[in-house]
């Protein structure tokens, strides 16, 4: 099969086409012929050797979410038979023509989804919901600060919450983003380039949950700006790791400070969040409360190019590399 291999740890250019032998699925797994592969900021991590315990990346396929067809299936898998169109999260190996993934980890192609437009799901949705509802506890009648608001993540992360009846604010890096950002249906969405996100929402009262990907400087601000009980989550620190902050004020004010990564986590946990995704999340998507946000699809041979535009930030929403059948 073809597929897209990590010659070695650097730029879109390790990224080459090479054939594969066939992967064969475990008793536990199911053999997915790929139609389309989500493009996430983890797989540019991997790609340069510098995502947390990926130790050599050489020889890897990246890929964490994709969507296709089961060709075959495990002697133990019950749920699923050839044919079932299906999206699913895998720890990698998605950019490929075939994948081999846990049953446990697939649900069913959402209703009025198209392959391309569902592997823009696993990832995103698997990471929204448990650092933005799980461990961030987001309440209807609460509002949700999203920084990144047009990537990926974000888009998703708006979505879900308005529909779910909390009210959202979001960052951006230009008007264009910020103009898309409402109208997924963000109440404020500001140009972090030209206002003070802090001094904006703390006029309006401050929030209760924030999904931060950025980190650094970010995180003092993001203190300051929560209501009593309130929690900041982290996904990632693209500006740093590190921050300094008053722990007296997270105290009077019984802050919470969390977050986590989903790729190390166990196959026993994202077999159950899975589980609570398809029981919360797929009516909304088959309901049209969230909708696919694709901003490019590129063949699975032009990876490479779908890297180098991801890292651009220049994209409102997901990157999606297609499959020839």
């Amino acid at each position: 099969m073809n597929a897209i291999v990590i010659t070695q740890p650097g730029g879109p250019e390790v990224l080459e086409l090479r054939q594969l032998p066939l992967p064969v699925p475990g008793p536990h797994e199911v053999l997915l012929q790929v139609a389309a592969a989500g493009v996430n900021r983890p797989d540019v991590l991997l790609r340069q050797g510098k995502y947390r315990g990926s130790g050599d990346v050489s020889g890897l396929v990246p890929g964490l979410e994709v969507a296709g067809t089961v060709a075959q299936c495990g002697a133990a898998v019950t749920r699923w038979q050839p044919g079932d169109a299906v999206c699913a999260l895998l720890t990698q190996g998605g950019y490929a023509e075939y994948a081999a993934v846990d049953a446990r980890h697939c649900l069913p192609l959402p209703t009025g989804w198209t392959p391309t437009q569902a592997a823009s799901l696993p990832e995103t949705v698997f990471t929204v919901w448990h650092n933005v509802f799980q461990r961030g506890q987001l309440q209807p009648h609460e509002t949700l600060l999203v920084h990144g608001g047009s990537s990926g993540i974000g888009v998703t992360a708006v979505q879900l919450a308005r529909a779910l009846g909390s009210k959202v604010a979001a960052t951006a890096g230009s008007a264009e983003k910020c103009a898309a950002v409402r109208a997924l249906g963000a109440e404020w969405a500001i140009n972090y380039k030209e206002a003070d996100f802090e001094a904006m929402l703390a006029a309006a009262g401050g929030v209760d949950v924030i999904l931060d990907m950025i980190g650094g400087d970010y995180t003092p601000k993001n203190l300051r700006l929560l209501r009593e009980d309130g929690r900041l989550v982290f996904i990632n620190a693209m500006q740093g790791s590190t921050a300094s902050f008053n722990a007296l004020e997270v105290m009077a004010r019984r802050l919470t400070i969390t977050g986590s990564t989903l790729r190390p986590r166990s196959a026993e946990f994202k077999a159950a969040l899975a589980a609570e995704v398809e029981r919360h999340v797929w009516p909304l998507l088959a309901a049209g409360s969230v909708r696919p946000v694709i901003h490019a699809t590129l063949p699975l041979t032009q990876a490479a190019d779908a890297h180098r535009l991801l890292e651009s930030s220049a994209h409102i929403g997901k990157i999606v590399l297609t499959v020839p059948g």
